[in-house]
């Protein structure tokens, strides 16, 4: 009789601490859930349901090969945009419970809207779907896709004729591309290489393996040490000037309420890396060390202008002329050069 006593209070222990865990681990997931699309700011600190810290002897996050007991929104752990982690908690009762979540942080400063003036208009070759736009003095460099008629070529700014091009073959379709010295470097949409031209000549010195991280190439730029590219998302790819296909750091862009996925087209100029976004009116101005969303440029009127008879004739090209703006698009049929107020 004593045996069935003992042997049916631990049944209710057990089923009590089930019933407590699946309790702990309901909340945990209902906190979470209504957290999802809130999101969370640099600084900001969990605050876990009652019923998950009154039954906790301790909590932490996983995060990767990264686990941390502080439950703040850190940038020393956590990353823009969606954060893969698991909640690991240990109970007063002694037992380990674990559950997968996503985070998802934005920065804690609102991005500045900048002030631009529209000073000067250059014509452009509408036929040109460009993808990478460089000026060096007053030449244009332009790397244009879509297969059958990706092209790298250069032209004197307010002509639209070029003095020196570059076709591709056939299967190729050409990306963003940077200037790196007397060499241009270029990347491809999905054919998985890069290339490596002669400045002057436009003629292929090499080619090289796109990064295996990569599952798409799209914009490009150099900040004079390291070729930094985009393949669509809100990433930012550090790449080894000397060995494109080594990825050095990768740095995740997020703004105060937007992470700004399909960040395209690339320019790096005076410490910030400015950034288009596709099928979006904007460009962004990224700080490069944090990947946070300082100012962004509204260029709705231009791209409405210039979008009217097909959507994908979208804004995408950057390039500074001294401290001005030049701002193109695909199948533009205008160059505009923008002063910064």
């Amino acid at each position: 009789m004593k045996k069935s006593l003992v042997v049916g209070f631990a049944l209710v222990l057990l089923l009590t601490s089930c019933k407590n865990n699946k309790d702990i681990l309901n909340s945990l997931a209902d906190y979470n859930n209504s957290m999802t699309e809130k999101g969370y700011h640099f600084g900001d600190k969990l605050t876990l349901p009652k019923d998950v810290t009154d039954n906790a002897e301790s909590i932490s996050i996983s995060f990767g090969d990264k686990e941390t007991s502080s439950l703040t929104i850190d940038p020393k752990f956590f990353e823009f945009g969606d954060n893969e982690v698991t909640f690991n908690i240990k109970t007063k009762g002694g037992e380990t419970l674990n559950q997968d979540a996503t985070i998802n942080v934005f920065s804690k400063t609102p991005e500045q809207n900048i002030p631009f003036e529209i000073v000067a208009e250059y014509p452009h070759d509408p036929k040109n779907f460009v993808e990478g736009f460089l000026i060096e003095g007053n030449t244009i460099y332009e790397s244009d896709g879509l297969e059958k008629a990706s092209q790298l070529i250069k032209y004197t700014l307010g002509s639209t004729t070029p003095t020196v091009s570059e076709k591709q073959p056939a299967d190729v379709f050409s990306e963003g591309c940077a200037i790196v010295g007397d060499k241009i470097y270029q990347l491809t949409y999905q054919n998985k290489i890069g290339f490596v031209y002669d400045k002057n000549t436009l003629k292929k010195i090499s080619e090289f393996p796109l990064p295996n991280e990569f599952g798409e190439g799209w914009g490009m730029t150099y900040d004079g040490k390291n070729l930094i590219a985009d393949t669509g998302s809100n990433d930012l790819y550090f790449l080894d000037v000397n060995n494109p296909s080594k990825v050095i750091k990768t740095v995740p862009v997020g703004g105060n309420k937007d992470i700004y996925t399909q960040i395209n087209e690339l320019e790096y100029h005076n410490g910030f890396i400015y950034a288009n976004v596709w099928h979006k009116p904007y460009i962004l101005k990224i700080n490069p060390a944090t990947g946070e969303v300082v100012g962004k440029f509204d260029f709705t009127k231009i791209t409405d202008e210039n979008t009217k008879n097909d959507s994908e004739h979208v804004l995408n090209g950057i390039a500074f002329k001294g401290d001005n703006m030049l701002v193109t698009g695909k199948n533009w049929s205008k160059i505009y050069e923008v002063a910064i107020k």
